[in-house]
């Protein structure tokens, strides 16, 4: 006994399947490019004191990014110190440099002041959240009761 022939399904073209493939790497390249390769999810602040090393590492005047730790500190005068959040208030991108006075965002070119974590240029529309921070022992800790 033979079965009767099935009708062909429909197939995607060639063309279509191509297309679809090049917008999901776009789209994957994008959103790559908005983390900042650095997997920036989870909070922008930290949610338990962090241990930032030498507070004498920042100038007097001058700022440093704690990449790792999703921190920018500036030392705006001998024995203050301010810190605020990392993460783009834009798109949630780690900032990658702080020089001059301002903190850049490789992801849509927000910059921020780092003595005030206040936008100097947007897109970014929020400032960058501040966080506590104090040198205790010659130490930067940063974060919930710092």
């Amino acid at each position: 006994m033979t079965s009767p022939s099935a009708s062909p399904s429909p197939s995607a073209s060639r063309r279509t399947v191509l297309r679809g493939a090049a917008l999901a790497g776009v789209a994957g390249v994008g959103a790559a490019a908005c983390t900042g390769g650095t997997g920036a999810k989870g909070p922008a602040t930290p949610t338990a004191p962090v241990d930032l090393g030498a507070a004498g590492e920042i100038p007097v005047g001058g700022a440093r990014l704690y990449r790792e730790q999703k921190l920018v500190v500036s030392r705006p005068a001998e024995g203050e110190y301010k810190a605020f959040s990392a993460v783009c208030t834009h798109a949630g991108c780690v900032v990658t440099k702080v020089e001059n006075g301002k903190i850049s965002c490789p992801c849509h070119g927000s910059t921020f002041d780092a003595a005030t974590g206040k936008v100097l240029q947007g897109p970014a529309g929020a400032p960058l959240p501040a966080v506590p921070v104090k040198a205790d022992g010659g130490k930067l800790i940063a974060g919930p009761d710092a």
